[in-house]
């Protein structure tokens, strides 16, 4: 399951500004500030640096409690100055009883509110991480899926889906657009060895290492993790916070 997304911005406060009053409408967890920049729950934010340059081309899709929450999402964000990426509607294209509202952040990521039947346990529902090569990156997940409780659900020559047991989906595509640069996605599986494997298995895969299995105690005592870089460069890692 998906146990945070982090995103490196250009602005601290000026992102922490945009996240904080749009994230209100979907009684997200208050934002809090540590020495890593500013959490939202299993969202947040860091400050972006030369050596990892901010976060671009992403799409994030928060979970509405409701389509009124949606509304209220989309007009607070407009209302604060910041610019509309798609006026809140039915997306029919992606299920029947869908329904989003989608804003850019300020450094212009897409950053939807979206309602539907079936929404994920975390505030952060869905991304879509657009890849140089999507049966590039079809393989390389499909090597840690056992380990990160991945399973596949979308399979086709452009785009693959993959979904976690607390129901966050994230999407790899390739289209015309920008690749997307600089995401890092972290997956829990406490209880079950699935660190060291997802380590051992992404580097069996190609992947680069980012971080062997071991304890790192500057998040909390006892948080086991293990960290590499997918085909694009995306940081992944496997925590287990049970240790």
């Amino acid at each position: 399951m998906l146990d945070h997304l982090t995103i490196r911005v250009s602005d601290l406060e000026a992102s922490a500004r945009f996240y904080t009053t749009v994230l209100a409408t979907l009684d997200a967890e208050p934002p809090v500030r540590n020495d890593f920049g500013v959490e939202f729950g299993d969202f947040s934010l860091a400050q972006a640096t030369a050596e990892q340059p901010a976060t671009r081309g992403l799409h994030v899709g928060f979970a509405a409690p409701s389509r009124e929450a949606v509304d209220a999402f989309f007009r607070a964000g407009v209302d604060a100055g910041f610019a509309s990426d798609g006026d809140p509607g039915p997306r029919p294209q992606y299920t029947d009883d869908y329904y989003g509202g989608f804003l850019l952040d300020p450094d212009g990521n897409s950053i939807e509110a979206a309602h539907m039947s079936s929404l994920a346990d975390n505030i952060v529902d869905h991304v879509w991480i657009r890849v140089a090569s999507v049966a590039a990156s079809r393989a390389a997940y499909l090597a840690i899926a056992d380990a990160a409780a991945l399973s596949l659900v979308a399979d086709e020559p452009a785009l693959v889906r993959f979904r976690g047991r607390d129901g966050f989906t994230f999407t790899l595509l390739s289209d015309d657009r920008p690749l997307t640069q600089n995401v890092h996605l972290a997956f829990a599986f406490p209880g079950s060895g699935a660190v060291e494997a997802f380590h051992t298995s992404a580097l069996a895969a190609g992947w680069r290492d980012n971080g062997a299995p071991g304890e790192r105690p500057e998040y909390h005592p006892g948080y086991l993790a293990a960290f590499a870089l997918d085909p694009d460069g995306h940081n992944i890692e496997v925590v287990d916070h049970q240790r």
